[in-house]
């Protein structure tokens, strides 16, 4: 099987991401709900056979990305920019 991109979030910059994304609702509520469900996703994708590649999302990149493109600071966006790495 191929491989997949999956962003990864520093945990030191948890509290700016969640600031600053358009979906911030959506988002969990602390950066050790959202790596221990990150986890779980990249070891399940890596059982079902795929190689995994952390990206780690840079977010004065992130934030120059959308208003380049013109486009909300949504999970879109963020797994679009991840795409590009």
């Amino acid at each position: 099987m191929g491989g997949i991109k999956l962003a990864y979030y520093r945990e030191e910059d948890w509290s700016r991401f969640v600031n600053m994304i358009d979906d911030c609702q959506s988002m969990h509520n602390s950066w050790a709900e959202w790596h221990k469900a990150f986890e779980k996703s990249k070891n399940d994708l890596i059982k079902q056979g795929f190689e995994v590649q952390n990206v780690v999302v840079d977010l004065d990149e992130l934030a120059y990305y959308c208003l380049t493109h013109r486009i909300p600071n949504d999970g879109k966006a963020r797994s679009a920019l991840v795409l590009t790495k």
